[in-house]
Order: structure tokens, then C-alpha cells, then sequence
């Protein structure tokens, strides 16, 4: 659904490449997660599938992204947008009204959806979303996490088939983050829309996520299942990604010889509980 190859860009500005030789493959319905320092270029990719790049951002630009076969460097982006949602860290740079009902109205009457069908779909996105009870609501007075989720409802709105989201929980407190995730994940396998995430919150992102594509210096080092990326330690380790507890544990007991044959990386506590118990013993642990 997404193709990106050999994919370079430099700012007018900067002597260096924010993307230097970049190649991914995201397939429809997928939800992939791209971690990554800060500077590795996680937010010049997500732009260049958005196709801010090369439309409002400019620079030296090398390779192809292509969208269901829409190539982006000759698509501007407010004609990609039906296609391609973008939610952006801070949902308050993207709002336009004053009220939660007309700001995911906006949208849809400036993309020329029939009269018809706008009050069907808004109805409908404040369900799937859960925030029907702030349907009537002043956008400024809601919290961090409710003000992303209506971000995430104008955009859904308008039926993309990609979410690309920049860090949305970046200033949410680990329950509403939790919740914006698991929005995320309703829509992705209810709805079908493929997700695309740039997050710091590693934990959370691996058990969301189906794949994971880790960045260093601009381009991709890791990429695959979340497992086998948990998998590859020297690899997380030399892109600086503070990868899960949990992770860390099962290496530290594979480097013991302690993990049962064929046993996979575990990545939530749940899974790090089991493989303890397998290891010890539940009558250990009970003692």
C-alpha cells in the first residue's frame, strides 16, 4: 500500500541528509511503529509519505514514495489527505474551531462531502472514537488526551485509508496515552486503516504494534515483526532505543541458558510472568 525506495532528502538548510537511502514496504491494514533517537529522521519519513515533502517542505529529494500507487512527489497534499490522515504531536496546531462537532464538520465540508452524508459520519466518528459526550464541548476547555482523540476523529472522518500519526501521546500521561492506543488499535482492525506511528514510548508502541521499523542517522537499521526487532539487541543498542524491561530480561536469562528451547522474546509482563514461571517453577514462586 505504501512503497518507499531509496529514499534521500536533505533540507535547503542542513549540510547533511535527514534521509539517506530509505526503502520500506507497508502493506494495507498494517500497523507499523518507528522508533528512533530524536534527529534520526522518524518525522521527515512520516512527511514524505503525508507528502508535506516535497510540496511544503523543500530540499534535495532522491527516490520514490508511492501511496496505492499514487506517487507523492507529484500529488499535493491536500489531495492526498482522503487518502492520508496526519496527526501531529500537538493536536492544537491542527484545530480550526471552537467546537469539537465543528471542527470535525470543517473537514468534511472543505473536502466537499455531501450535505447528506456529514451529519452520519460525524455521529458515527464521535462513537467510534468515544468522545460522543464532547460532541457539543469548547475544544480549549478539553484535556491532552480528549483534544487527540478529536483530532483523530476529524481526520477519521474523512475515511483515509492511512493514519500517520507524530507522536500523539507525547504529552499525554501514561493512562490517557494508553487509551489513544487503543483507540489506534480499534480502528486499525475494525476499520480496516493502516497505521503509521512515530512514538517514544517504546513499551506501549510494541504491544500495539504488528511491525516495528527502527531509525538511526536516517535510515532504516531494523525492520520487521516486533519480535524479531526485540530480537536483534546490538542493533536496538547501536540506534540508542531504550528497548522494554522485558526484553532485557529474556536476554539476560538466554545469556544464562535458562530460556526454553524455541521459546520467543517476550515483550509484555505478562509474557515476561509466564516465561519466569517456566523457569522457576510455580510452586517457587508461591513460596
Amino acid at each position: 500500500m505504501i512503497s518507499i525506495k531509496n529514499l534521500s532528502f536533505r533540507y535547503k538548510e542542513s549540510s547533511t541528509p535527514a534521509l539517506d537511502n530509505v526503502s520500506l514496504e507497508i502493506g494495507k491494514g498494517d500497523f507499523l511503529g518507528i522508533i528512533g533517537e530524536s534527529g534520526a529522521g522518524k518525522t521527515t519519513l512520516a512527511n514524505c509519505i503525508n507528502a508535506l515533502i516535497p510540496h511544503h517542505f523543500h530540499g534535495d529529494y532522491f527516490g520514490s514514495v508511492t501511496v496505492g500507487g499514487t506517487d507523492t512527489f507529484d500529488t499535493e497534499p491536500g489531495s492526498l489527505a482522503l487518502r492520508v490522515g496526519t496527526v501531529f504531536q500537538d493536536p492544537d496546531t491542527q484545530m480550526v474551531a471552537d467546537i469539537v462537532e465543528d471542527e470535525i464538520r470543517f473537514g468534511l465540508e472543505n473536502f466537499g462531502i455531501p450535505k447528506n452524508l456529514i451529519e452520519g459520519r460525524i455521529t458515527a466518528v464521535l462513537n467510534d472514537t468515544g468522545i460522543a459526550p464532547l460532541r457539543y464541548r469548547q475544544i480549549r476547555n478539553l484535556s491532552g488526551g480528549q483534544k487527540q482523540k478529536v483530532a483523530i476523529a476529524a481526520i477519521t472522518a474523512l475515511e483515509p485509508g492511512i493514519l500517520v500519526l507524530d507522536e500523539p501521546t507525547g504529552e499525554l500521561d501514561p493512562a490517557s496515552s494508553r487509551q489513544i492506543f487503543t483507540l489506534l488499535k480499534s480502528l486499525n482492525k475494525e476499520k480496516g486503516i493502516t497505521v503509521v506511528i512515530i512514538e517514544q514510548k517504546i513499551m506501549l508502541m510494541c504491544e500495539f504494534a504488528e511491525h516495528l521499523a527502527v531509525m538511526s542517522h536516517g535510515r532504516i537499521v531494523s525492520s520487521g515483526t516486533v519480535r524479531d526487532v526485540l530480537s536483534d539487541i546490538p542493533k536496538l543498542e547501536s540506534a540508542g532505543i531504550n528497548y522494554p524491561r522485558t526484553v532485557r530480561l529474556y536476554h539476560e536469562l538466554a545469556l544464562r541458558n535458562l530460556i526454553p528451547e524455541g521459546e520467543p522474546v517476550c515483550v509484555t509482563t505478562a509474557e515476561a510472568a509466564v516465561l519466569v514461571t517456566k523457569i522457576i517453577g510455580k510452586e517457587d514462586i508461591c513460596r
